[in-house]
């Protein structure tokens, strides 16, 4: 079984990948904005977003920092690039650029007021180095702030359900096999200090339910990540044919007394001293 690293982007950029991401933004975005919020990103305001991906990230905060506040949004694929920029033209959003490059070659030139990011890090060989570019090119009590993940709580919730159970851990082993780390959420600690920042102010969410989108949302990974977990040599014959996986998913909550976990998005933001 091989343990290699087959991408340093397990999740790649398929178009059927993009309109996952675009749905799951929509169900991270209150957590998301909650988290830009409390780290003080407003009006006025201009802010970095690396790995932008198909646009959902820079597409809140330019709402947030309004017209005369600026984004600018860091993404390597071009695929991705090309559609982040038709959607926010299509919603007439004139504050957002876009930037095609590796999150670590930060722009130079004006200081920016935040710097931010949503699942990036997570999937970084070395976040604390890429941590450490973005501290230099914020201004002097700007601020960092990143949304992260952590499977641990999750795959506690989701113990007492054989097949969810069995899919969570599918998912999780493919990211760590690949080089993901699917408990940044609470290495963000350690990470942001490490990059010369204060130690971070930190909040957890957990959303909890028995609604079909807590299925999809595993099984829209688990169809996302099916030739990596192929190639890992890892059991996906375990969780049965695949066209009926979700179904399947949605049958075991129901009938359960337990409650289906979503990923828990971890916040953490720090002043730049």
């Amino acid at each position: 079984m091989s343990t290699k690293p087959l991408s340093p982007y397990a999740l790649g950029s398929t178009e059927a990948e993009h309109e996952r991401l675009i749905w799951q933004a929509q169900r991270a975005a209150p957590a998301t904005e909650r988290l830009f919020r409390d780290a003080g990103i407003g009006l006025g305001h201009r802010v970095l977003d690396i790995g932008s991906g198909v646009g959902d990230v820079a597409m809140l905060l330019a709402r947030l920092v309004g017209p005369s506040g600026e984004v600018v949004g860091i993404e390597r694929e071009s695929a991705a690039i090309a559609k982040a920029r038709s959607r926010v033209a299509e919603a007439r959003l004139h504050n957002v650029t876009f930037t095609q490059s590796d999150v670590g070659d930060t722009p130079e030139g004006k200081l920016f007021d935040a710097a931010v990011g949503r699942f990036i890090l997570m999937f970084l060989p070395d976040p604390v180095a890429v941590l450490r570019s973005l501290v230099k090119v914020v201004r002097p009590g700007g601020v960092l702030a990143f949304l992260e993940p952590s499977w641990a709580p999750v795959l506690d919730r989701l113990a007492p359900m054989p097949l969810w159970s069995k899919t969570a851990n599918l998912i999780l082993d493919t990211f760590q096999r690949t080089g993901a780390n699917p408990e940044m959420g609470a290495d963000m600690y350690v990470a942001f200090q490490k990059a010369g920042l204060p130690a971070p102010t930190m909040r957890m969410e957990m959303p909890l339910g028995k609604d079909l989108d807590f299925a999809k949302w595993f099984y829209g990974l688990v169809c996302t990540l099916h030739s990596q977990m192929r190639e890992l040599g890892l059991p996906v014959e375990a969780l049965g044919d695949l066209d009926t996986l979700l179904q399947r998913l949605q049958s075991e909550v129901e009938a359960s007394n337990e409650l289906a976990a979503w990923m828990s998005p971890v916040g953490a933001w720090a002043r730049k001293p």
